[in-house]
């Protein structure tokens, strides 16, 4: 699981960098202030559980266990689910998925504290 949650962490790194360039470049004059400002939540959401995705692998490779599992599935689904619908919303104007955007909140809370309950067991 380390070596996944590295590689995701990689990537999702990756990705956010892009889409902050992206943003920063060619999105900036075509969005409304509030839609860029939406975007710029994604971006910085993404890159801080990158950090939080790399503590977890580092934490795996250290002492596995099932609740760092689920910590590091709930980061990469709260990316998946808060980035993503925000990414979404700002580029398409679907007001809806704001709706969505909570699930990947709630995901994130989960995930932070599965790694709180992990660092106290160890």
């Amino acid at each position: 699981m380390e070596r996944l949650f590295m590689l995701l962490a990689s990537l999702s790194g990756f990705i956010a960098v892009a889409a902050g360039a992206f943003g920063a470049h060619a999105l900036k004059k075509r969005l409304s202030e509030d839609m860029f400002a939406v975007f710029e939540v994604g971006v910085r959401y993404q890159m801080y559980h990158v950090f939080a995705l790399i503590a977890v692998a580092w934490m795996i490779s250290k002492s596995a266990s099932p609740v760092l599992t689920t910590a590091g599935v709930c980061f990469v689904i709260g990316s998946l689910v808060f980035s993503g619908s925000l990414y979404l919303l700002a580029l398409t104007g679907t007001r809806w998925l704001g709706a969505i955007t909570p699930i990947g909140g709630l995901a994130f809370l989960l995930g932070w504290l599965c790694l709180a309950w992990a660092v106290w067991k160890t």
